[in-house]
């Protein structure tokens, strides 16, 4: 199997080849730091598996497997993500495989011996979000008004933008967007405006602003 690794960390990439090049039938035949030379590698290369992380600077690994998807290749994500919505947007991209990167060497082989028989693997520490119901809608975990900062991270608002167009504290808004990540296994802001931007949620209006009220105490008074 002809291999491509893509991580912007020289010590991944490293460590990777160290474990793959103890495969019998594994041939590590070229390596990138970024999508572009991740392109080019990948067209001279002509691999039939690239190992690639999700995050690859400030550009992104999803991008790279929709683009290439038309080529006969497979690909495998190689994270430190275990969120819900990283192991779905791999899915949805058509990546074969998705692997933490915390995972022993004889798991990262396997993973790699099942996808090149064609077959997907994804981290068996996973598997528990894997096969939850499809029909289980994340954002039913939202309170209103949780709804209602997500929909303001993905307009790109910053914390204190926020607290003023939700007349809110910046206090309160840091517990709201904390619960967010949470309850919708996200990892930072990105992420959280990515998804309130797939779901439609940028104009979001809760059906009544009062459904859920916030107490602040300001100068003793509440308000």
């Amino acid at each position: 199997m002809r291999i491509v690794i893509v991580d912007d960390h020289p010590l991944v990439r490293k460590g990777l080849k160290a474990v793959l090049s103890v495969e019998e039938g594994v041939e590590i035949v070229g390596e990138a730091e970024t999508v572009l030379g991740a392109l080019s590698v990948i067209e001279v290369a002509k691999p039939d598996l690239v190992i690639l992380d999700i995050r690859l600077g400030a550009e992104s690994g999803y991008d790279l497997v929709r683009s290439l998807r038309h080529l006969h290749c497979r690909f495998m994500m190689l994270t430190s993500s275990a969120a819900e919505a990283d192991i779905r947007r791999a899915k949805e991209c058509g990546a074969d495989g998705y692997v933490l990167k915390e995972a022993a060497p004889e798991e990262l082989l396997l993973a790699v011996k099942m996808i090149g028989r064609g077959r997907k693997y994804f981290d068996q520490s996973l598997l528990g979000t894997l096969l939850r119901k499809e029909t289980d809608d994340p954002l039913e975990r939202l309170t209103p008004k949780e709804k209602e900062v997500l929909s303001a991270l993905g307009e790109g608002l910053s914390n204190s933008a926020v607290a003023k167009k939700l007349i809110i504290s910046e206090f309160t808004v840091k517990k709201h967007v904390s619960r967010i990540f949470q309850k919708l296994n996200l990892s930072d802001r990105t992420q959280a405006a990515l998804y309130a931007r797939e779901q439609g949620m940028g104009d979001y209006t809760p059906p009544d602003i009062r459904d859920e009220i916030d107490y602040e105490i300001q100068d003793g008074t509440k308000v």
